[in-house]
């Protein structure tokens, strides 16, 4: 029960559109049915003028008429002829008169000599015509038409309906028409109920301003989320799109995507297909030029394939972060490696010396200390770059655990400060290390009866014959190679150089994208990548990079 004071609550939209739609479906038969009484009314009216008017110019040319008139009594002939035509033709009287209005007949016996009540003049000029007047049997819709003979007026006939009967047809006629109305109303209203109903069901009951409230929150939600929000209907065309999903899959704010087919978004095949798959994704990772994002999708069921909820998440910097923190891993790692060897050496040397061999402990530690200088003067000599000296170190010392020899190319030289500042040294690093990564387990998987796993690397600036300069990086390897026919594939999310079960690189769980991020980082700043083949038959990836600002 509802207190004093509660405000009364808002009908749902669909119980508003019940009530008006009840009450247009009743205005609108009540005005049917009122234009209906009133237009039968005045067809009826007029059905009885000629009906009235038939009979009158029938009796008024009958020649029996005449020659009755012509007698000296009339009314004898006269009133049985009259009566039988009244009852005949359904009017309800029928009255024949001299020019001086004294009636010959009359349905009521009693009045036959008296005078017509009404008016004659007209009709005693030879004209007929039409009135409702109110007689002896009163009022009526009646005609009064002259009786010629031999050129003169001799008489007057007059036949008339009563107003009670019209009235009493056309009360038959009113109560079927609103047995029509109201069959029109309950039918409307069941047909207005049914779609409320479901208008009902797909509002959830809610009333207009509570779904105007909704949009403005779900607009504002929209806007406000950073993550992306993609809604996809039942033929995975774009249904919704908030400002997030727009950013992360590089769609211009001012291109209308609501409407297009995923498929028309010019997105990468693997996210395209991600996205129109009908099962659920969940937390797969894809790249676009620009970017690396977590999707998840989720179809929308109600009984049928209605549509896809799609989310994306922004993985980039991420993803950088964990490329580094492998790198420091692998860092680690090559330390503790070399540590323990570092004491195996001098555990060596100090056993040579407590023996009393001095010369071949000294000999013995020149020679370790001069393998492992050799190589950080050469790579410090020809890379001045501080950043990416210490990246070649790490992976040659990484290379050397696997037992891969990670070699440094005579013609490499970068000058210390030549990466702009438009080149992040962290998108150098993911180049480079995930190239050295890549063929590093190509050649480290190639076979382990093979010997001789190399790496060779290349670092080098050059000026273009624009003038313009750019970094060269190239990576080769001594392992099984790329096909020419994956030469495009092997950039794709999912392909790895990592031996397969069945022999030979191809894609893995989880594995491929350090190809796809290095991909993804040139096209970014500009600059080319290419894949062929090395001398010693395995792959080799060439990379040139701009080291001024590429416009977009």
């Amino acid at each position: 029960m509802r207190t004093p004071g509660t405000p009364r609550p808002i009908r749902s939209l669909a119980g508003q559109l019940f009530a008006m739609q009840v009450v247009l479906v009743a205005v609108v038969v009540a005005g049917c049915a009122v234009f209906g009484f009133v237009t039968d009314r005045i067809q009826a009216e007029e059905s009885a003028r000629h009906r009235s008017s038939a009979t009158a110019g029938a009796i008024a040319r009958s020649p029996s008429v005449r020659e009755a008139i012509r007698t000296p009594r009339p009314s004898e002939q006269l009133q049985p002829y009259a009566e039988q035509v009244r009852q005949d033709t359904g009017v309800t009287f029928i009255t024949i008169m001299n020019t001086e209005g004294v009636r010959w007949t009359h349905p009521d016996p009693d009045r036959i000599g008296g005078r017509f009540v009404g008016h004659i003049g007209r009709a005693a000029e030879g004209h007929s015509f039409h009135e409702t007047y109110t007689g002896t049997l009163g009022p009526s819709v009646r005609v009064v038409t002259p009786i010629w003979d031999e050129g003169r007026v001799v008489g007057l006939v007059s036949a008339g309906i009563a107003v009670d009967t019209i009235t009493e047809e056309l009360r038959r006629e009113v109560m079927l028409l609103l047995a029509v109305a109201g069959g029109a109303l309950a039918l409307g209203g069941i047909g207005t109920y049914v779609i409320n109903a479901r208008l009902r069901r797909h509002t959830h009951g809610m009333n207009a301003a509570e779904l105007s409230r909704m949009h403005d929150y779900h607009k504002a939600t929209l806007h406000a989320v950073r993550e992306g929000l993609l809604m996809l209907d039942g033929q995975r065309q774009v249904a919704l799109v908030n400002d997030g999903a727009r950013e992360l899959l590089g769609l211009p704010g001012t291109t209308e995507v609501v409407g297009r087919s995923v498929a028309d978004l010019g997105l990468p095949r693997a996210l395209t297909g991600a996205l129109m798959a009908s099962e659920p994704r969940v937390d797969e990772l894809h790249l676009t030029d620009e970017r690396v994002i977590v999707v998840n999708t989720s179809p929308v069921d109600g009984g049928e394939q209605r549509g896809t909820v799609v989310t994306l998440r922004d993985h980039t910097e991420l993803q950088s972060l964990t490329g580094e923190l492998d790198s420091v891993r692998g860092f680690t790692e090559a330390l503790r490696s070399q540590a323990h060897e570092s004491a195996n050496r001098l555990h060596t040397v100090i056993s040579l010396i407590e023996l009393g061999r001095t010369d071949e402990a000294v000999e013995f530690a020149t020679e370790e200390l001069e393998l492992a200088q050799a190589l950080t003067d050469e790579v410090v000599a020809a890379v001045a770059e501080p950043v990416l000296a210490a990246l070649l170190l790490g992976k040659a010392a990484q290379a050397n655990e696997r037992g891969v020899e990670l070699s440094l190319s005579p013609d490499s030289h970068i000058d210390d400060g030549l990466l702009p500042s438009c080149l992040p040294h962290r998108d150098v690093i993911t180049v480079l290390g995930n190239l050295i990564d890549n063929a590093v387990d190509a050649a480290a998987g190639s076979g382990a009866e093979q010997t001789g796993s190399r790496v060779g690397v290349s670092v080098r600036g050059e000026r273009g014959t624009d003038g313009g300069a750019a970094l060269l990086l190239k990576v080769a390897d001594s392992g099984p190679g790329i096909a020419p026919e994956d030469a495009e594939s092997v950039f794709e999310r999912g392909w790895s150089t990592k031996v397969s079960p069945v022999g030979g690189p191809g894609r893995g769980g989880g594995r491929g994208i350090g190809l796809a991020l290095v991909r993804q980082a040139v096209r970014r700043h500009g600059g080319t990548l290419e894949v062929g083949e090395s001398a010693e038959g395995g792959a080799e990836f060439a990379v040139r990079l701009p080291l001024q600002k590429v416009e977009p």
